[in-house]
């Protein structure tokens, strides 16, 4: 059953994810994806620092060794940005971001496939941490695979949007970005089968999970909000951040550890 459920929070986060990608680029891009950036931000903040992280140090694992694990799990994903293998493409023609015009068309050009290999490494590490949540707890695997779900859709709407540019038809653009979101179905199942035997490694590998989310909300989409704007969108980042954090908050309702 625990495997099923992986299954089933992998493909919401990586399948579903794109669709909805697909859907915000042809209906609402400009307006709802800066909401989404700010929601993601909370989202995943309030899921590693109210969730992941008191999970994993609940346990018996030592404090000193869970926060050298986080020490180390921020900079594997910085090194794995700057290889580009753990993209976040958030931005898009039009956003008010300060690059050239055609630049997603340029950057297609000389990286679309880095796109679609980092964001496949990117799924694939993302279904292995829903399987260690699943493992640790099933709600705790659910409450992950939210976070992720929500914060790969603005990035699939980013890697969607340099495919577009690249010449590539809605529908190719479309088949593509769901074929590197099986990726998290199979990181999760192989995920499972590795670690289930491993409990007492589950929670310095909630920790790296946790060095994830924090990695992504600060050093990529909290980057993007601090921009001069009107003191209205200020205030409206901070009320969809705060709905992300409230939202997560509100899941630890019940959940007992």
């Amino acid at each position: 059953m625990t495997l099923l459920h992986i299954v089933l929070a992998t493909l919401a986060g990586g399948l579903l994810s794109v669709l909805l990608a697909a859907w915000v680029t042809q209906m609402v891009l400009s307006r709802l994806v800066k909401h989404l950036v700010s929601l993601s931000a909370g989202v995943l903040l309030g899921a590693s620092l109210l969730h992941v992280l008191p999970e994993a140090f609940e346990s018996q694992a030592s404090s000193h060794e869970l926060f050298l694990c986080l020490l180390g799990g921020l900079l594997f994903f910085f090194l794995l940005e700057k290889l580009e293998l753990y993209r976040h493409s958030h931005h898009h023609e039009g956003d008010g971001h300060h690059h050239h015009h055609h630049f997603d068309a340029e950057q297609a050009g000389r990286g679309g496939l880095s796109v679609l290999v980092g964001d496949s490494i990117h799924n694939f590490c993302d279904g292995v941490l829903i399987a260690a949540a699943f493992l640790t707890d099933p709600q705790l695997g659910w409450l992950t695979a939210g976070a992720v779900l929500l914060h790969e859709i603005p990035q699939e709407v980013g890697d969607y949007l340099v495919l577009l540019n690249a010449g590539l038809s809605r529908r190719r653009a479309l088949a593509y970005n769901a074929l590197s979101g099986l990726a998290a179905m199979l990181g999760g199942v192989l995920g499972y089968l590795l670690l289930h035997p491993f409990e007492t490694a589950l929670p310095y590998l909630m920790v790296v999970a946790s060095s994830s989310f924090i990695y992504v909300a600060v050093a990529d989409l909290i980057p993007q909000m601090q921009r001069r704007l009107p003191w209205t969108e200020t205030l409206a980042q901070l009320a969809w951040i705060g709905a992300g954090l409230g939202l997560m908050a509100l899941a630890s309702i019940g959940h007992s550890h």
